[in-house]
This record gives structure tokens, sequence and C-alpha cells, in this order.
């Protein structure tokens, strides 16, 4: 039974239209249904993305370094202040989709059509989302987003070598430029404990946050063909399977975290994750207990355009017939540190993979 058919408790072989009370009907519980959607989408993408704001532009702040300046006699000590900040912006576009139908094929339509016409959409949804999340995770230079009100607005990557200046990193008291997009010098197949890409991506992200006693939440994401490289390094403990019992003197993974993909090991002071939608030869890492590199723009809540997918109706009584689904977000890296990108090459440079160039 499909899930349209149980909200309305009617058989998938109904006919969706003409077995109801009307149109409305059909609209609420599918206006009920995205509202699930929408929260496991959020849910879904919090690893990635702080959380939402309604500005176009924002100053990211953090600590500065340094030390205290030594006093004598009655000597006024000089003023200080943070330099640890950087503008970043974010955009927000406007994506949809329409289902366009007349009074035949609607009358004709069964319970199980409609819930499938719907799971499309809401698949389109997922996939536009996660690409404009991995484009914004992946590019590492400054693109331009046209805004209606407010005009050209730079939104920035992860740090990328350009003239900012971070906060000092452990061991310095001294605030830097960073590049978090690297070049590792070598190819996927020369992965070894001498070219370890886990131990990269920790330590950079270490050295900004923090290394606890006992390993840091970070988390790396990798592709598929690179897993049994990873696998294979020093260290590395594998996340064993839900069906087997492991036997005594076995190390095995605890208190695995929550992210999209699949835990499939700990090792090096970092979570490994195989996810298929990361490119073959890249990693990303993030730390999971600081704040996530993107955040998500949506529009003010005085405007009444909402959040998240949404099955707008222009008209009351036949609200299907005149809608169109509509979600209104754009991607923007806030926190620039929190993002460490691996590319397994050996062209000099990092480049953007292919899909989100």
């Amino acid at each position: 039974m499909s899930w349209l058919a149980g909200m309305l408790t009617l058989n998938d072989t109904d006919r969706v239209f003409t077995s109801t009370q009307g149109q409305r009907v059909v609209y609420d519980a599918i206006a009920t249904y995205l509202n699930k959607v929408n929260a496991d989408l959020n849910a879904a993408q919090s690893v990635f993305v702080e959380g939402r704001t309604t500005d176009h532009i924002e100053r990211y702040r953090l600590p500065g370094g340094g030390r205290l300046q030594r006093r004598g006699g009655f000597a006024q000590s000089g003023a200080v202040k943070n330099t640890g900040s950087w503008d970043v912006a974010y955009p927000l576009e406007d994506f949809g989709a329409q289902i366009a139908e007349n009074d035949i094929t609607m009358a004709y339509m069964t319970v199980a059509d409609m819930a499938r016409h719907v799971d499309t959409v809401v698949t389109q949804a997922i996939n536009t989302r996660r690409f404009e999340m991995l484009k914004a995770l992946f590019g590492n230079v400054d693109r331009t987003f046209v805004d209606p009100l407010w005009g050209s607005l730079t939104i920035k990557p992860a740090a990328n070598g350009d003239a900012v200046v971070y906060p000092p990193v452990l061991g310095s008291e001294t605030e830097a430029t960073e590049s978090h997009y690297i070049e590792t010098n070598y190819l996927a197949a020369n992965i070894s404990d001498t070219n370890n890409p886990l131990a990269t991506i920790r330590d950079e992200l270490e050295e900004h946050f923090g290394a606890m006693t006992g390993g840091e939440n970070i988390v790396v994401f990798i592709n598929n063909a690179q897993r049994a490289k990873i696998e294979a390094l020093s260290g590395v403990d594998e996340v064993t399977d839900n069906y087997i019992q492991p036997g005594t003197q076995v190390n095995v993974p605890v208190r695995l975290p929550n992210v999209p993909g699949r835990v499939i090991a700990r090792g090096n002071g970092v979570w490994v994750v195989e996810w298929r939608w990361i490119p073959a030869n890249y990693l990303v890492g993030v730390h999971l207990e600081v704040p996530a590199p993107l955040k998500e723009r949506v529009d003010p809540a005085d405007t009444g355009l909402g959040t998240g997918l949404q099955l707008v109706a222009r008209e009351t009584e036949y609200p299907i017939e005149s809608a169109h689904w509509r979600d209104r977000f754009g991607y923007g890296v806030g926190n620039r540190l929190n993002l460490v990108v691996l590319e397994l090459g050996t062209g000099g440079t990092y480049s953007i993979p292919a899909a989100y160039a």
C-alpha cells in the first residue's frame, strides 16, 4: 500500500479523485506528507549544513590569538580585539516542478498513480538539494550570485588560500591564511601508511578545533572505489557486520555517528564513511562537534513563502490541477575552516570534480 492510500484509507487501485471528497483532501494529505519529507531532509543535511538563515551576507567571527601585554608600573594596556572574522554571502534560488493533468487523466488517476507522481517530485527535490550542497562543498573558487534584491553577492568557498587571515592553529600564536582544498600528489592506487589521506584530513581539522585525547569526532566521506585501499591502512578497524557476532580480542568501533552513507570503519582518529555521491578520487572531511561548513538561506518568515518543498495551490476548489511544487533555498559556506577536500591526483593543484565545476 502506498503512503497516500494509507493516509486516505483507500486502496491503491481506487480512483483517487472520485473516491474521496475532492482534490482538497488529496492536497492536504500531500502537504502533510511533505512536512515529513522536509523534516527528513533537514536531518540528512545537518552534517554539512549548520542551519538556516535569512541573511544574504554575514560576518563570520572566531576569536583571535596573541599574548597578554607585559605591564610595568602604571602603564596602561593597549586595546585589543579579535581578528578572526571573514565575510560570506548566501544565494537564494527558486526550484520547482509541476504535474500537468487535465480533467480526464485526473478522473482515471488511481491512488497509486498519484503517489508515484508525488514521489517523483520528492526524488527530484532530494537530488537537487544534494547536488547544490555538494557543489557548494567541492567548489574552491568565489562565485557570483545575482540577487534580485541585493545585487551581486560573492559566495565564498571553504578556506582556499585567499587573503583571509584565520585564528592561529595549534602550536602557533600567529594568524595566517589557510587552504583546505588539497591535491595529494599521489594517486588512489598509491594510498598507503606513508600516503595516508585520513591523517592529512585529521591534522587539517585538529589544528583548528583541537586534538582531544582519544580522538576527535571527525568524519571522512569516501567513494566506494577507495574503500579497499582505505581499509588496508594500519590502525583502521572495520565496523562489524550486523549479522556477525565478533569474537574476543577484536576491536569494534562504538558510538557510530549518524551521517549519510555507510560508516565502514574507525581509524587514524576519524570515522570513515562510504557515500557513493562523493566522486571517485575525492575525500571530504568535516568535524561533527563544531559548526558545519554550510548554511542554508531561506525566505524571511514574514514573506509567507514558507520553507522546504511545498505544494503551492493557486485555486482552492481544484488545488491539485492548479498547483506546482516549489523549493526555495541556497547553500553557501559560512564556517570556512570546517571542511577539507582532498583530491587524489598528481596534477599539481586541486581540481573541482567535473560534475560540480
